[in-house]
């Protein structure tokens, strides 16, 4: 074989081998956090 099909050759196999060997992404879930205080309830009567 030339040079350079050995040359594409070998860049492919290392291309090929780092797309496989990605780690996968930790995912994460933000969750709102607890009201400091809760609302005032309706009672229906004015103060």
């Amino acid at each position: 074989m030339s040079k350079s099909i050995k040359s594409i050759l070998a860049l492919s196999v290392v291309v090929v081998v780092a797309a496989c060997a990605k780690e996968p992404v930790d995912e994460f879930v933000v969750v709102d956090p607890a009201p400091i205080s809760t609302e005032p309830t309706h009672t229906g009567k004015y103060k």
